[in-house]
């Protein structure tokens, strides 16, 4: 039996999660709720919270994404509509890009 290779993240990705878990932390604690409460509220067992507010990078974006919005953690912006707005740019950027990457198989001759 083989075992899964250990992920690693970079720095930035580390201590980005560990950031966010500790805003969900103090959203939580703020709000006066038990671990439990906001476990029950999003629908995911203490323990998943924990690593949630522990920065563990293996939990899935939704639940933390989730749970972030349930204790007021602003995750991109601090209004709701420039949410909106930043997506809107995006998929007006994405657009113009070409739908697929691909490796160009010719060489170039760029030698005039």
């Amino acid at each position: 039996m083989t075992m899964a290779k250990a992920r690693t993240y970079s720095r930035y990705s580390t201590e980005a999660a560990f950031l966010l878990g500790k805003q969900i932390k103090l959203g939580r604690k703020q709000r006066k709720w038990a671990e439990h409460d906001l476990a029950d509220r999003a629908g995911i067992s203490r323990a998943t919270l924990q690593k949630i507010e522990k920065g563990d990078l293996t939990c899935a974006i939704g639940l933390v994404f989730e749970v972030a919005a349930l204790v007021g953690v602003k995750l991109f912006d601090t209004e709701n509509t420039s949410l909106a707005t930043h997506l809107e740019r995006t998929d007006d950027k994405l657009a113009l890009l070409p739908k697929a990457i691909h490796k160009s198989k010719k060489a170039v001759d760029d030698n005039f």
